[in-house]
């Protein structure tokens, strides 16, 4: 998938870009005001040795006593070194706040975002957001606006001092700097468009490296490491290329600077010179504005470094900033109560976090299905064909009801409608007898359970992914639920027992799906939703799961996609889907009776059945 493309700016500092980068220093502008002012004292204090140094050398001309200028030296001395610790500490410390608040920002925008939003970038891409981008954010935010102000100052106050000295070595210095600083500012465009463009393809290789780790048994299986890792390097060397037009930009533009200043040193010794021996100009004058001519360099490169810093900061912080438009989830029901997950305003770096209703209360009533779909129709994009088409579907209070169908019948579709992680382009969900659209996102789930066909450990330890929905479970329940998913024994052989960290590696694809079964049944939900949730348990396993549906469909709603005839055979509820629509409802016996394709794939699996009727023509 592409990168988000942007138009190269246009000028060294490109207004709304610059905008961007500012909101995020903005709630710490106070703070970065006190390092301004003690950036500028450090400054001051810099400009005054020169003069100092000048009065040492008329004291040494005149006989006069040294004492005067050599403990204002001194007291310059430690007092520059008092405030540039101060000015770094509170530098750096906002730098941190800021990189921490940015990323808190994607990481909860990330986690509030529909599935669909998220599932349409690389997940590495959207790391490198979070990790790589924030690093280049905290030296433009820290660092930048401060250094070029106090930059632009020194520089001025320099100038101004160099023109108290001598007027005419100021004109000479001058006619240096505006040359060195018209050739900068015509490098800096291209040093901003080169920084934005390699973190780009950073991002677009944590993407296509964190899917190539994922599959990484099917690369090996394949034998397909080498043009894995081609695919992975073009990325890496496209970065590396737009890295590199960087830093050569960055160096000319560095290299400009210095010889500018260079230059003018040497035209200030030659004209210093001359006025001299003119008797126009004293000795130490000349050596005071060689002085300043010297620490000019200071405040250029000061400039020319935060200016290179700044361009990179923007390009990151745009970056950042089109995180924004990944659509969010409801926080709030959208029936007049609430609006939707809310989008930072403009200038605004940090997330507005709504606070949330009170919970819709409503009563379930024994004859009303916990779940029902009426005509609902649903599309994976603006310009995508139909997954499901007018599907309608009522899931009882009690009992089994199991979806079964070929591949593409919209079955994971129908799952992802129910959890909302799909909203409908026509028709309605309804929970308990009321519109989905009375809950929030986080309401609807607050019913329901989930267990996920390919069942990805979360990062932790085993208890921590068992708590996952339910954190305040006891020690007798957790047990409990391990015994019905036949985990005790696995869990015992653990070192560490609950608290063992857990990860793909270390559990099998059975164990992982025990774990996620497990965690649902801790929920004790209105509705438990099983994806395939035996398709990777032996016989003996499998037997102590059915047990567990038939236990919670005797209390509960169960609602299981299904392709082994042991899952679906005491179902109460069979729906048969096909082409995005259901075509068929009845009980194993009745389908097998009534329904061709149903016989097909229970033959296509070549599973044997316990029904003595005469199969006949759907």
């Amino acid at each position: 998938m592409a990168a988000d493309s942007t138009p190269p700016p246009g000028a060294p500092f490109d207004a709304p870009r610059l905008r961007i980068l500012w909101s995020f220093a903005r709630p710490h502008r106070r703070t970065l005001a006190l390092g301004l002012v003690l950036a500028l004292a450090g400054s001051a204090l810099g400009l005054a040795t020169p003069m100092i140094t000048k009065w040492v050398l008329d004291a040494l001309n005149d006989s006069a006593s040294l004492s005067g200028p050599v403990t204002a030296l001194f007291v310059l001395l430690v007092v520059g070194a008092a405030v540039s610790y101060r000015q770094w500490c509170m530098l750096g410390t906002v730098g941190e706040r800021v990189v921490l608040e940015a990323r808190e920002s994607m990481v909860r925008r990330f986690l509030r975002a529909t599935v669909p939003a998220l599932t349409r970038r690389p997940t590495g891409e959207l790391v490198t957001r979070v990790t790589s981008d924030t690093v280049l954010l905290r030296e433009a935010t820290a660092q930048s606006f401060v250094g070029l102000v106090n930059g632009a100052v020194m520089l001025l106050g320099s100038l101004v001092l160099m023109g108290v000295l001598d007027l005419v070595l100021l004109g000479t210095t001058m006619a240096a700097v505006a040359v060195t600083g018209a050739l900068f500012a015509l490098l800096m465009p291209g040093i901003g468009t080169a920084q934005q463009r390699s973190q780009e393809h950073i991002g677009l290789l944590g993407g296509r490296l964190e899917g190539t780790l994922r599959a990484i048994r099917t690369v090996k299986v394949s034998r397909a490491e080498e043009r894995a890792a081609e695919q992975i390097m073009a990325d890496a060397r496209s970065a590396a290329e737009y890295g590199i037009r960087a830093v050569r930009q960055e160096a000319l533009a560095w290299t400009v600077a210095g010889s500018g200043i260079q230059l003018a040193i040497i035209a200030i010794l030659g004209v210093g010179a001359w006025r001299v021996g003119e008797g126009r100009l004293e000795v130490s004058s000349l050596i005071a504005f060689l002085l300043y001519a010297f620490t000019l360099m200071e405040p250029v490169t000061t400039l020319s470094q935060n200016l290179t810093s700044l361009q990179a900061g923007m390009a990151a912080a745009e970056r950042i900033r089109q995180t924004a438009d990944l659509t969010a989830e409801d926080t709030t029901a959208a029936s007049g109560r609430g609006t939707s997950a809310v989008r930072p305003a403009e200038g605004d770096a940090r997330e507005q976090v709504p606070e949330r209703d009170a919970p819709v209360r409503d009563v379930p009533v024994r004859d009303v299905p916990v779940l029902e779909l009426r005509g609902v129709s649903a599309q994976y994009g603006p310009d995508a064909a139909h997954a499901v088409t007018d599907v309608r579907l009522a899931v009882p209070r009690l009992g089994h009801t199991a979806i079964v169908g070929p591949s593409g019948a919209g079955k994971t579709t129908l799952f992802s409608l129910l959890l909302r992680f799909l909203e409908p382009v026509d028709g309605e969900l309804l929970l308990n007898g009321r519109p989905y659209r009375d809950y929030s996102h986080s309401e609807v789930r607050a019913r329901l359970a989930y267990v996920e066909q390919d069942t990805p450990v979360v990062p932790g330890t085993l208890r921590e992914n068992l708590l996952l929905a339910r954190p305040e479970a006891t020690e007798e329940e957790l047990h409990r639920v391990l015994a019905d998913v036949r985990l005790t024994e696995k869990v015992d052989g653990l070192e560490a027992g609950l608290d063992s960290p857990l990860s793909s590696a270390h559990v099998s694809g059975g164990e992982r799906q025990r774990i996620a079964l497990a965690r649902a049944l801790l929920r004790t939900p209105e509705v438990l939703l099983l994806d395939e949730a035996t398709a990777q348990l032996d016989g003996l396993t499998e037997a102590a799961v059915q047990d567990c549906i038939r236990s919670r469909a005797a209390t509960g709603a169960v609602v299981t996609v299904a392709h082994r005839l042991s899952t679906v055979v005491d179902a109460d509820l069979i729906v048969v889907m096909e082409g995005g629509r259901i075509r068929a409802r009845g009980t194993h016996e009745e389908l097998l009776a009534t329904d061709r394709l149903y016989r097909e794939l229970v033959a296509a699996l070549r599973l044997a059945t316990t029904t003595a009727a005469t199969p006949s023509p759907a």
